[in-house]
C-alpha cells in the first residue's frame, strides 16, 4: 500500500532532498510540495495526502496554524512536524494543534521514512527519546485542564496504567510485555483510552496524561 506524502517547507533544497529520499521507496509517493502554510492547507484539501511533513517556520502561515487548520478539517491526514532543538517552544504548540509527532530536521533518511510509515499507520511518533524529552520540557508548564481531569476519571485502573506507560514512550508490544498481557489486549486498552479522552492519537493522549498530572516530568516508566 502506497503512502501519499505532502512536503511543506519554505526551503526548496529541503523539499527536493526529502522528495528524493521518499521516491526511492516503493511504498512512498510525494503528491505535492508547499512552500508556506497556506499552500500546505490548500494542497492538503486538494490532494488528501496520508501524511504532511510540515516545517514550523514558514511565510504566509506558520506550520503550527497550518497543522491546526488541517486537523480541524476533519480528514484523515496526519501531520509530522519537523523541528530543531532551538524551536522547542513551538513543538508543544504543534502537538496541541493536532500534530501526530515530530522529528529533528537533521533526521537520517531511514528515520524519516520510518516516521512517515508510523504516522500513516494511525500511530503516533512517541518512541524516540527526543519526543519524551520535549514532552517533559513542556509538562511542567501545562495549565490545568478540568475537561482532561473529568475524562481521566472515566479510565479504569488498568487503562491509567497503560496510559502511563504510553507516556513513557513504550510501544504496544513493550507495554504488553511489561503488563504480561497480549498485544491485542493492549491495543484494545489504547483504543478505549483514546475514545474516553476524546483524542485522536497517542500523542494527544500523552498530553492529557501530563495535563492531569497522571504523569509528571521525570516520572520513571513502570
Amino acid at each position: 500500500m502506497t503512502t501519499r506524502v505532502l512536503l511543506a517547507d519554505d526551503q526548496a533544497l529541503v523539499r527536493s532532498g526529502f522528495r528524493m529520499i521518499l521516491e526511492a521507496r516503493a511504498d512512498m509517493e510525494v503528491v505535492g510540495e508547499a512552500e508556506n502554510g497556506l499552500e500546505a492547507v490548500a494542497l492538503t484539501e486538494e490532494a488528501r495526502p496520508d501524511v504532511v511533513v510540515m516545517d514550523v517556520r514558514m511565510p504566509e502561515l506558520d506550520g503550527i496554524e497550518a497543522t491546526r487548520r488541517i486537523a480541524a478539517g476533519g480528514g484523515n491526514t496526519r501531520v509530522l512536524i519537523l523541528t530543531t532543538f532551538d524551536l522547542d517552544e513551538y513543538v508543544y504548540a504543534a502537538i496541541r494543534a493536532g500534530a501526530s509527532g515530530f522529528l529533528l530536521k537533521d533526521v537520517q533518511p531511514a528515520q524519516l521514512v520510518d516516521a512517515i510509515r508510523v504516522v500513516a499507520a494511525g500511530d503516533a511518533l512517541l518512541a524516540p527519546t527526543v519526543t519524551r524529552r520535549l514532552l517533559e520540557t513542556f509538562a511542567t508548564a501545562l495549565p490545568a485542564s478540568p475537561a482532561a481531569d473529568a475524562a481521566l476519571d472515566a479510565l479504569s485502573p488498568r487503562e491509567r496504567e497503560v496510559l502511563t506507560l504510553m507516556a513513557g514512550g513504550l510501544a504496544n508490544a513493550e507495554i504488553a510485555e511489561r503488563l504480561f498481557v497480549s498485544e491485542a489486549t493492549v491495543k484494545s486498552h489504547v483504543s478505549s483510552i483514546l475514545r474516553k479522552l476524546g483524542v485522536r492519537d497517542r500523542v494527544q493522549a500523552v498530553v492529557a496524561a501530563y495535563e492531569t498530572g497522571l504523569v509528571r516530568a521525570g516520572t520513571p516508566v513502570g
